[in-house]
C-alpha cells in the first residue's frame, strides 16, 4: 500500500480577535451575518436556539462553536453529521485567527473581529463569597449567576470537572427568591440505573422489593425550593421522558403510585459534557435539552484564567488557617499558574490544602519545600501549628457534623457540601468510623 502524502500544518500567527463575528459566504444563507452582543462565543447549527441558524440540510442541529479566546478563535465542532473543515482538513477543535474561512455542509462561513473592544456590561459586578477570582470569565459568569436568579427559569451550568458548577448553582440558588427553602442535589451519575426513578420521584410502599413505606423524592424534597441535577449528561435516556414530564408539567407521578402530585420547583442542571455533542449522537433527547438550556453558563477551565490562582489561593488559604493572605504559598504562585490544571480549581484547593499541612508544594513533579517562618523559643513551625489546628477543628466539627445528621454519613455529607468519600476518609482518620 502507497504512503500516503502528508502535508505539515505550519502555525500561523494568530491576531487577537475582540469580538467574533461569521459571515456566510456560500450555501443558502449565503450574505447572512451574526455577531453576538457579548463577542465571546457563537454557536451555529440548523437549531433554532443557536447564535446562527442556517438552512443547510447538510449542517447538523449543533454543527460547531466558536470561542474567542486570548490565542485565537477556538473552533470546536459538536459531533457534526458531516465535520467542519477548513480546506481539504477536517478539525475537531483548532485555534483559527480572524480571516479563516470554514466549510461545513455546504455553506461557507467567514471567521471575523467585529470591532476593536467589547464593551463592559454596565454597573459593578454582583459579589458571591464562593464565586472568587480577578478575570473577566469568572466576572462574566457572576453577571450570569445574578441575572438568572431573579428568574425561575430552568438553567444548564457547563464546565470541565471541578471547575465549580454546584458552587455557581447554589450562589444562583442563594441569590434566588426561593433562599429559604431546600436546594436538592441529585448526582445522576452515581445513581443506580434501577432507583433513578425513585431517588428524582419518590415511591409508594410497596412498589419494589425493600420499599417498605413511601418515601418523597428529589422534587416532592425541593417544594418551593431548587434542584440541581448534577451531570444531568449521564442522566440514561429511558429516564428522560419522566424528567421532561416534570418540566413540562409541573407534576409527577411515585413510582408505584396512581395520584399525580403537582411540584413548585427551580430545575438547575450540570455537566462536563456538552449536550448539543449529546443530542447529535442521539444519547440526549433534544427536547430535554431545550427545556433545561433555557440559559446558559459556561464555566471557562481553570488554565484559560491564570489571573484566578492568586485569589483563590489566598481564599483557600482564610479558609483552611483563618488567615486572609497566601503566607508560605506566596512565593509559589508562579508555579502555580504555570500548571496545567486538569482537575481545575478542586485539584487546586487539594494542592493548596497539602502544601500547608505537609509544607511542600507538590505539582506532580519534584516536590519544593515552602518557607518557614522564624522559630522563636518553643514557638511551633507553621507547618506543625497549622496542622495541630486543623486536626483539632477537624475532629470538633466531624463530630458536631455526624450527630448533627444523626450518625447517616450521605446527609452528613450533604450538610457539610463535600464528597462523601472524602467525608468518610476524615471520619476514619478521627476515630469516628470504623
Amino acid at each position: 500500500m502507497a504512503d500516503v502524502p502528508r502535508t505539515k500544518l505550519q502555525p500561523r500567527p494568530v491576531r487577537l480577535v475582540h469580538k467574533l463575528r461569521v459571515a456566510v459566504t456560500a450555501g443558502p444563507d449565503a450574505g447572512a451575518t451574526c455577531a453576538p452582543d457579548d463577542g465571546s462565543r457563537l454557536a451555529i447549527g440548523t437549531a433554532e436556539d443557536n447564535a446562527l441558524v442556517v438552512r443547510d440540510p447538510a449542517v447538523s442541529r449543533y454543527h460547531l462553536e466558536l470561542q474567542r479566546t486570548s490565542a485565537g478563535v477556538e473552533v470546536v465542532d459538536l459531533g457534526s453529521r458531516n465535520g467542519t473543515w477548513v480546506g481539504n482538513v477536517r478539525i475537531e477543535r483548532a485555534l483559527v485567527p480572524a480571516g479563516t474561512q470554514l466549510r461545513l455542509g455546504d455553506t461557507t462561513l467567514v471567521v471575523e473581529d467585529a470591532g476593536s473592544s467589547v464593551a463592559p456590561p454596565p454597573g459593578d459586578v454582583p459579589t458571591s463569597d464562593n464565586l472568587v477570582g480577578d478575570s473577566d470569565a469568572i466576572r462574566e459568569v457572576a453577571r450570569l449567576v445574578h441575572r438568572v436568579a431573579r428568574v425561575d427559569s430552568s438553567v444548564l451550568i457547563q464546565g470541565e470537572t471541578g471547575t465549580g458548577k454546584e458552587v455557581v448553582a447554589r450562589a444562583i440558588h442563594e441569590a434566588s427568591p426561593r433562599r429559604d427553602r431546600e436546594l436538592v442535589i441529585v448526582d445522576c451519575g452515581s445513581m443506580p440505573a434501577s432507583l433513578i426513578a425513585s431517588i428524582l420521584f419518590g415511591h409508594e410502599k410497596g412498589a419494589f422489593t425493600g420499599a417498605d413505606q413511601r418515601r418523597a423524592g428529589a422534587f416532592e424534597r425541593a417544594e418551593g425550593g431548587t434542584v440541581l441535577l448534577d451531570e444531568i449528561g449521564e442522566l440514561p435516556l429511558d429516564v428522560q421522558p419522566a424528567l421532561l414530564g416534570v418540566l413540562e408539567r409541573r407534576a409527577f407521578t411515585r413510582v408505584g403510585g396512581a395520584q399525580s402530585v403537582s411540584v413548585d420547583v427551580r430545575v438547575l442542571a450540570a455537566t462536563h459534557r456538552d449536550l448539543r455533542a449529546e443530542v447529535n449522537a442521539g444519547r440526549f433527547r433534544a427536547d430535554l435539552y431545550y427545556r433545561l438550556a433555557v440559559a446558559k453558563i459556561v464555566i471557562p477551565p481553570l488554565r484559560e484564567r491564570p489571573e484566578d490562582i492568586a485569589p483563590l489561593v489566598a481564599h483557600f488559604v482564610q479558609r483552611l488557617t483563618g488567615v486572609a493572605e497566601l503566607g508560605p504559598l506566596a512565593p509559589a504562585l508562579d508555579a502555580l499558574r504555570a500548571h496545567p490544571w486538569s482537575g481545575n480549581v478542586r485539584e487546586l484547593r487539594n494542592v493548596v490544602e497539602a502544601a500547608l499541612v505537609m509544607g511542600e508544594l507538590d505539582l506532580g513533579g519534584a516536590s519544593t519545600a515552602l518557607p518557614r517562618p522564624p522559630v522563636a523559643g518553643d514557638l511551633p513551625s507553621y507547618r506543625d501549628a497549622r496542622a495541630g489546628a486543623l486536626a483539632r477543628f477537624e475532629a470538633d466539627y466531624l463530630k458536631m457534623l455526624i450527630e448533627r445528621a444523626g450518625g447517616n454519613a450521605s446527609e452528613a455529607a450533604r450538610l457539610a457540601r463535600m464528597d462523601r468519600p472524602y467525608l468518610l476518609t476524615l471520619l476514619r482518620k478521627h476515630g469516628l468510623r470504623s
